[in-house]
């Protein structure tokens, strides 16, 4: 990939007790240029699946608008929602359909179904893991430090939101190509709730993160 098209990301998807977190924060870069400050890289695809979005932005948005859609067919001809692990690999399907001019993303999708939640991380070849947490983009080093070192099996919603703010925070603090903000979005059984900038704030002011 040439050096003037990488860009900078960092994002994350967790499993909770009683639901998904899935964070980005909102850099957009080419190179050593901050091209834009308010880059949508958190997707809602429906009420119970959310996506991430790590790589070339018009690469990305191609990608959401193509869930979208077969998530929104898949529910008209079957009358209910697509699983986490279905959403997936139709996904990596599309992904993989593309090795010799491939999508430049690093994905993460995330939600809930009758088996409960799920993340599953995704590359540019196709390839999909489901795992309990998960991080993509070039601040993914700094998050997994913190991720590895905080998370833990039954934690709730709440304290999967704070551990993802302080992740996001701290790779911020240290890689030059995220920042300028926090998108975070919480999904439950058929509830995607994403949180507001004050909410957000308030809770790294209750954690005395700068």
């Amino acid at each position: 990939m040439n050096e003037e098209l990488k860009t900078g990301t960092t994002t994350l998807g967790l499993v909770c007790k009683d639901g998904v977190v899935l964070a980005t924060e909102r850099r957009a870069t080419m190179g050593t240029l901050i091209a834009h400050k308010t880059t949508q890289k958190l997707f809602k695809i429906d009420s119970n699946l959310g996506l991430t979005v790590a790589g070339l932005v018009g690469d990305a948005q191609v990608l959401a608008r193509y869930l979208s859609a077969e998530v929104e067919l898949y529910k008209l001809k079957r009358n209910t929602s697509m699983t986490v692990k279905a959403a997936s690999t139709l996904m990596a399907n599309i992904l993989s359909g593309r090795r010799y001019f491939p999508y430049w993303v690093a994905l993460i999708i995330g939600g809930i179904d009758s088996d409960g939640g799920h993340v599953y991380s995704l590359d540019a070849a196709g390839g999909a893991i489901e795992d309990k947490y998960v991080t993509t983009g070039s601040g993914s080093p700094y998050v997994y430090g913190v991720l590895e070192d905080h998370y833990k099996d039954g934690l709730s919603t709440s304290e999967g939101i704070d551990l993802s703010i302080r992740a996001l925070t701290a790779a911020m603090k240290r890689d030059a190509a995220s920042g300028d903000g926090i998108d975070l979005a919480v999904i439950k059984k058929k509830e995607f709730k994403q949180l507001s900038e004050n909410d957000i704030t308030e809770r790294k002011k209750k954690m005395g993160l700068d």
